[in-house]
């Protein structure tokens, strides 16, 4: 199965869920103020998350004279998408990572940290910026404002039927709210369904962002290569600014830690590596 039809599943997953617990809780006004105040929030993110996320890592844009390898390797990469050339950024970290965003490919960014300069070799790093030049061509940032739309409504719901319960509006059975023990328990398992599906279709987009990355770069074995030292080295030097809830934008999970792979943004590298050393083997 692709990842796109992954995605797709996955919405359609969220998008029932929503209509599950629109139904479990009778009220389709609240249901419509939810979806609204959601789709406010993340339209107002996707909007502006580059400027945010830029701001909140304290990137710097990079000018072709100030890096002019970067800025070439961009360029011919973009060309191969065929994307306009995305902007170029320098985050003063020494943790080895990278990340891309902007709301479409005429506003994309790419932003590598300090240490990933100095830890890869041009060929490596390379393969990093095809990885997220993919992340750009596949527009990522839009499916994954979609999901959080998405999953952001269930959080809403779920939330006012855990106030409808304690308050009585789930006791009446004949209404269809069910009792008062099985609205919270709804509303306490939903919104962890709905962060388990969002965390998939995080995972689907990275392997589609490697697939989409060996194709442009034409050597998967580099990007495989540099996914291996980054997670060797990024545990060693974790990020210690900016936010966990970020942690998706970036190639491999620039803060330590995890609480397993269903709960991970990111697929375990050794999977990822093993999918890149069988494109090449097919290449």
């Amino acid at each position: 199965m692709t990842s796109h039809i992954k995605t797709a599943l996955f919405l359609v997953l969220l998008s029932g869920l929503i209509l599950f617990l629109g139904q479990a809780m009778g009220g389709r006004s609240g249901l419509l103020i939810a979806f609204g105040f959601a789709l406010l929030m993340n339209i107002g993110s996707y909007w502006f998350s580059d400027k945010i996320v830029l701001r909140m890592y304290r990137a710097k844009e990079l000018s072709p004279s100030e890096a002019p390898m970067l800025h070439s390797m961009v360029e011919e990469l973009a060309r191969n998408a065929g994307i306009p050339k995305p902007r170029v950024c320098l985050i003063p970290d020494s943790s080895p990572n990278a990340f891309a965003t902007g709301r479409n490919p005429q506003h994309g960014v790419v932003a590598v940290t300090e240490g990933i300069m100095r830890l890869l070799s041009p060929e490596e790093l390379r393969g990093v910026l095809a990885h997220e030049m993919g992340h750009i061509a596949n527009r990522d940032i839009l499916v994954q404002s979609i999901a959080g739309v998405l999953a952001s409504v269930i959080m809403y719901i779920a939330n006012m039927m855990q106030w409808a319960a304690i308050f009585g509006g789930g006791r009446d059975s004949e209404e269809g709210g069910g009792n008062i023990f099985s609205s919270l328990l709804l509303a306490l398992l939903a919104p962890i369904a709905a962060s388990l599906i969002q965390f998939a279709i995080s995972r689907s987009r990275e392997y589609l962002a490697d697939a989409t990355g060996a194709r442009l770069c034409g050597n998967p074995l580099a990007l495989a290569s540099a996914l291996g030292k980054l997670n060797a080295y990024s545990r060693q030097v974790p990020m210690h600014t900016g936010s966990p809830a970020t942690a998706h934008m970036f190639i491999v999970n620039p803060f330590a830690g995890g609480i397993g792979k269903f709960f991970s943004t990111h697929p375990p590298v050794e999977d990822r590596i093993r999918r890149l050393q069988d494109i090449a083997q097919t290449r």
